[in-house]
């Protein structure tokens, strides 16, 4: 059976402070349960929640992952980046062109993330959070497919993308040219058994679809830190 995508967690400096900032470009509300710690929880169909860890490892370099977040409208898009350059965000420049009418802005940490402009028809069935796009290769692509029982519903010129069957965002791989690996990403995914698994079935499962065990320093954890066949780091928790 495959995996359930519970969480994307962010690691930060402040958590609460960076929860706070995307709670209100999000318009999520944090969790009641203590276990999550300091964690939001959708209100549509993104189907996992974001999840803020402590660290005090500085930032090296762009995000391997980022939230493309939609636009209904011009001035929809444009009232999206005011909310959050007023909450905290600023402009940055990751080498887009000129010519291109999304917008690029960092969080209060410095994790990138893009507005996409209105009529953009990859996300056009999508919400608010359009995608999480990251940086892979058409093999992470695959294996995410198999490990989230996701289907992939874009493969082209190497490049791939996977959405729920119930819907919400996608999740996307632009293909090589891979950026270096540096250190410990600071966003990974935090997966659970599907209900009635096991844990080190699913941790079998995964590695027998090309994960790896890592060891990030994690110490005595409940769960199990793997890397998919890029090298980024994700969790397989107890089921609940």
């Amino acid at each position: 059976m495959a995996a359930d995508l519970v969480a994307l967690s962010v690691d930060a400096h402040d958590p609460e402070a960076l929860a706070r900032f995307w709670a209100g470009v999000l318009g999520w509300q944090p969790a009641d349960d203590p276990p999550d710690g300091t964690t939001l929880v959708p209100d549509d169909d993104t189907g996992f929640r974001l999840r803020f860890l402590p660290t005090s490892e500085p930032k090296t370099g762009q995000n391997q992952m980022h939230f493309d977040l939609t636009s209904s409208s011009l001035e929809d898009q444009q009232q999206t980046v005011a909310r959050a350059l007023e909450l905290g965000a600023r402009h940055i420049d990751v080498g887009q062109r000129p010519e291109e009418e999304h917008v690029v802005l960092a969080d209060p940490e410095g994790n990138e993330f893009c507005v996409i402009e209105p009529g953009n028809g990859f996300l056009a069935d999508c919400g608010f959070v359009g995608a999480i796009a990251g940086d892979g290769t058409q093999a992470v692509g695959y294996f995410w497919s198999e490990a989230l029982g996701w289907p992939l519903v874009w493969d082209q010129d190497e490049e791939t993308a996977v959405r729920s069957p119930h819907g919400g965002p996608k999740i996307t791989w632009g293909g090589p040219p891979v950026a270096p690996k540096k250190g410990k990403n600071r966003l990974h995914f935090d997966l659970e058994p599907a209900a009635g698994g096991d844990l080190q079935e699913e941790v079998d499962r995964l590695v027998a679809l090309g994960a790896s065990r890592t060891d990030i320093g994690q110490g005595e954890v409940p769960g199990v830190v793997l890397a998919d066949p890029d090298g980024n780091e994700f969790c397989v928790l107890p089921p609940r």
